[in-house]
């Protein structure tokens, strides 16, 4: 978050929000001449309103539906959106974007500048309840907003005419260009957003200004998208539609790829990765992303709370070499640090222990289980909860077994559906959790972000008034190299107080059907749909 909020998050909805029939299944494959894209969801969006939206697979898809002020070119990086450029003052304190005259809702109404200040005022509202409240933190006074200590109105953005919008930030932030991507951001059309309320975001109401609309949700089926023919940039769209079809068994939904049901897959069966290499190689992405796996204590309370010792000798004696080797097996890193490598400007930070032997390792690992207390008659003794998917149980296998061969470790794992998971996380019944983060934009920032005492969803509940500031520090500074000098420390302070364990790096893995034409990878892993096309399927 404001990485790309917690991978496979998975929510049940009301059935009567989804503009569908549970039970559904999803149509027949595409016929000759068919210009819908397929592409393969591995679980259910939380939700398609961008405010509220939490999970990759809700923004995969918001990402086709809503447009921000800028996007993502094919690297990754910020590119103009609905604004068609920006200024930033001296200071670095005050953006000022310049909206393009051609952009429209589907609704023919034009998009303007007050339509992108609804929406950066209705993501900071506590009303709104969004979790992904704080990316705007930077903002002016949207921290005392949040908090509910300041009116919604005094955040600082502004409309100055209909085609500008000026946002004043409490601090110099040049990753701000690249955050107005993320649908988190994306406008609001003010008047059906009054005369809706919270159905805002179902079929027939949300209207779009991006390249597709939302027709249908079927729940546990399918989501279609069709082209809007009022995105300024429609001339260059190819596809007439998007259907993004809900496959939560990633080895049924190598068959439907297999058998032509589904153009795009997210999710690549790790069982089966020695086959697809051999026979769909050429099909197959597989390129680094910026997000972090990892295992997160609970600070507040025993066994963890004030043991950073026995955190520490848990963390040592997992050998991730293995674990991305046998169970992973599709290119990702281990993992013994927060900041994934590749972030742009910055210096992984790895601790001088990972470099030691195994033999090393699990060997001063034993002298800190000791001193905390533990032995082979007094084992610790702890509950790990992981979210449902085949992979977080394979890992959550081998980690418990490293655990018990090396200390002695008593593991009982516990797999639950993602909203029981989060719950017990929140509500500090959890004792050790899975979770993982993904960069919502490409700078060290969103992920040192996490850890701050005041971030919303700062899982572990990591609190150090040092680290606290050690970011705000980084956040004022203007000069890159000192800033990332001081996410480094950061970064270090908190690896030493070890509130959570890394575990391994993510790479994005997609296959990708020869008929689609424009697939392109980057380390954020997005791809708009508008850029992509289909070969023609009429004999």
């Amino acid at each position: 978050m404001n990485g790309r909020l917690v991978r496979g998050i998975v929510v049940v909805l009301a059935l009567g929000a989804l503009g569908g029939c549970a039970g559904r299944r999803a149509p027949a494959a595409r016929t000759a001449g068919d210009n819908v894209l397929l592409h393969g969801l591995d679980l259910e969006p939380d939700s398609l309103d961008p405010q509220k939206a939490r999970s990759v697979e809700a923004q995969r898809v918001l990402r086709d539906i809503c447009e921000g002020l800028t996007t993502l070119d094919r690297h990754g990086r910020p590119a103009p959106g609905i604004a068609t450029g920006w200024t930033v003052s001296a200071d670095g304190t005050t953006y000022t974007f310049t909206l393009r005259h051609d952009a429209r809702w589907s609704t023919g109404a034009p998009v303007v500048a007050a339509d992108f200040v609804a929406g950066l005022r209705r993501l900071v509202d506590p009303r709104t309840a969004s979790d992904y409240a704080e990316v705007a933190s930077v903002i002016r006074h949207a921290p005392g907003i949040i908090a509910g200590r300041r009116a919604v109105t005094t955040l600082g953005v502004a409309a100055p005419t209909p085609y500008t919008v000026t946002i004043q930030l409490r601090t110099p932030a040049h990753y701000l260009p690249a955050l107005l991507a993320h649908p988190a951001t994306c406008p609001v059309d003010p008047a059906l957003l009054q005369r809706y309320g919270a159905s805002y975001a179902l079929p027939g109401h949300m209207p779009s200004d991006g390249a597709f609309v939302l027709t249908q949700w079927v729940h546990g089926s399918y989501i279609e998208l069709t082209r809007n023919p009022d995105y300024w940039r429609n001339a260059a769209t190819r596809l007439s539609g998007v259907r993004y079809v809900i496959a939560t068994d990633e080895n049924a939904e190598l068959e439907m790829y297999r058998a032509g049901e589904l153009d795009i897959m997210d999710v690549v069966p790790r069982t089966e990765m020695g086959w697809i290499r051999s026979h769909l190689g050429g099909q197959l992405h597989i390129e680094p992303e910026l997000g972090t796996y990892y295992y997160g204590f609970n600070l507040r309370r025993a066994p963890f709370k004030g043991a950073r010792g026995l955190r520490r000798a848990l963390t040592m004696v997992i050998d991730r070499d293995k674990l991305t080797r046998f169970v992973l097996r599709a290119g990702e890193r281990p993992a013994y640090s927060w900041v994934p490598p590749g972030t742009d400007g910055y210096q992984a930070q790895v601790p001088t222990w990972s470099r030691l032997a195994m033999s090393a390792r699990i060997n001063a690992a034993r002298r800190l289980y000791a001193a905390a207390g533990y032995s082979a008659a007094h084992p610790l003794r702890f509950t790990l909860e992981y979210n449902t998917g085949e992979i977080h149980q394979d890992i959550a296998l081998a980690v418990a077994s490293m655990w018990r061969e090396a200390l002695g470790v008593h593991v009982r794992l516990r797999r639950e559906d993602f909203s029981s998971l989060m719950h017990d996380v929140q509500s500090g019944k959890a004792t050790m959790f899975r979770s993982s983060w993904i960069g919502d934009y490409n700078d060290p920032y969103t992920f040192a972000q996490y850890f701050k005492s005041d971030f919303g969803i700062n899982l572990p509940h990591y609190d150090d008034p040092a680290y606290d500031r050690l970011v705000d520090r980084a956040e004022a500074t203007l000069d890159p190299a000192r800033r990332a000098a001081l996410l480094e420390r950061a970064e270090r302070l908190m690896l030493h107080d070890q509130p959570i364990i890394p575990l391994y790096f993510y790479v994005s893995k997609h296959l990708v059907q020869p008929r689609v034409t424009g697939w392109y990878d980057n380390v954020m892993d997005v791809t708009y749909s508008r850029e992509l096309a289909l070969r023609s399927t009429t004999p």
